[in-house]
């Protein structure tokens, strides 16, 4: 059985930090590419960033670029996400999501397996 725990949310200031983690089981993680999605209140899930465990390429969604850092340990089967200099409209529930596709744009439908969300709330 496949499972993604995300977890690592919480409250924090604008201009705070906070990293995410992704833990994946059940599946060859070398060969899957693993990216963070975002869903705020009465919006569309959203890409975030992308982490290809193969190439170890990654892709960020150009609202984030230069504040976060998606990385991969694959001793521990774990993904991060280093958010730096967050907003108030960074504000949403954070999601990870693996996929088996050679992707080139963070899009929901191309991924396969999805953990449970993590709150992040950023203050004014």
């Amino acid at each position: 059985e496949v499972q993604l725990q995300a977890s690592g949310g919480g409250l924090v200031q604008a201009g705070g930090s906070l990293r995410l983690s992704c833990a994946a089981s059940g599946l060859d993680f070398g060969n899957y590419g693993i990216g963070w999605f975002r869903q705020a209140p009465g919006k569309e899930r959203e890409g975030v960033a992308y982490i290809n465990n193969i190439s170890e390429s990654t892709l960020y969604t150009d609202s984030v670029k230069g504040r976060f850092t998606i990385s991969s340990d694959s001793a521990t089967n774990t993904v991060y996400l280093q958010m730096n200099s967050l907003k108030p409209e960074d504000t949403a529930v954070y999601f990870c999501g693996a996929s088996a596709f050679q992707i080139s744009s963070i899009t929901a439908d191309l991924f396969r397996f999805w953990g449970q969300g993590t709150l992040v709330t950023v203050s004014s």
